[in-house]
């Protein structure tokens, strides 16, 4: 397997093996990969010629340093699991000096209000991080197609629509969310959890799916209402958000419209471990 530390020497050997007509797909991840990353690098494998995969934990989409400081670091497995889904996976696993050439700082970006939704009201600075990453792993790589998992469906909005502000050449690709066999969402995080709260943590997509069946025939206060009630009575959890939003602009949805797209989306404490779910509606 093809690994670079440093974007200099990444760049030198895309730039030997690239031809006129070649693609190149690409895989951002934070590393503490599971089956859900794999499946993500799998389709990228079965439509590009060449598959590439960045393992960078980006202190800059943290406004939590204990989160930062905790989440998982895993590189010798992560290789391992590469090397098995395929030896010729172009792995770039740099440092924060490299890819921030010193102090890390984030770019700051106009996402069309995307980021002052969900996500962006409970992580201030979030969002300019992820901009900033993303962006510049495109700039080294310039890949092709890349892919990302819809279970940060805020996220995936929101580089898309980085992609099309900034005119990068690059097709945004979003992957169905894999699951636990339990219906956790997979996650990085969920290593962090123990055997009893991963299987307590079910009650997620289990209220998802009630959300769903719910939002045929009831308003969104009625269903928000609900939800908090159910957590109220699950002491081992803390509801940080659940927000029906319009799946274009991510904006609360107070009366549906028939025309319109929406999806649930959650954001639960568990032993200050952070875990978030979504689920398409109609």
């Amino acid at each position: 397997m093809n690994i670079f530390y440093g974007k200099a020497a990444l760049r030198e050997y895309l730039k030997s093996i690239k031809t006129s007509n070649s693609t190149i797909g690409f895989v951002p991840t934070m590393g503490a990969l599971h089956q859900g990353h794999l499946a993500l690098m799998q389709k990228s494998l079965s439509e590009n010629e060449y598959t590439a995969v960045s393992i960078f934990v980006n202190p800059t989409q943290f406004n939590n340093p204990e989160d930062l400081a905790k989440y998982p670091r895993t590189l010798a497995e992560d290789v391992e699991k590469l090397t098995a889904l395929n030896p010729k996976i172009i792995l770039y696993a740099p440092t924060v000096e490299d890819i921030y050439d010193g102090t890390p700082q984030s770019q700051s970006f106009n996402f069309d209000g995307l980021e002052n939704q969900m996500e962006g009201k409970f992580r201030p600075g979030h969002f300019d991080g992820v901009g900033t990453i993303v962006k510049r792993l495109f700039e080294i790589i310039e890949p092709t197609r890349a892919y990302f998992g819809e279970k940060d469906f805020q996220q995936l909005q929101i580089v898309k629509k980085m992609v099309a502000k900034n005119k990068l050449k690059v097709t945004i690709i979003g992957c169905p969310i894999f699951r636990e066999s339990n219906q956790l969402a997979m996650s990085s995080r969920n290593e962090r959890l123990s055997a009893l709260e991963r299987d307590e943590a079910a009650i997620i997509y289990k209220i998802l799916t009630q959300v769903k069946e719910k939002f045929t025939s009831d308003s969104p206060l009625t269903i928000s209402e609900w939800v908090q009630k159910e957590f109220e009575n699950n002491p081992n959890f803390t509801l940080e958000y659940f927000v029906i939003a319009d799946e274009e602009t991510l904006s609360e949805c107070t009366l549906k419209n028939k025309n319109k797209k929406y999806r649930a989306f959650i954001a639960v404490l568990v032993n200050n471990i952070r875990l978030i779910d979504t689920i398409s509606l109609n």
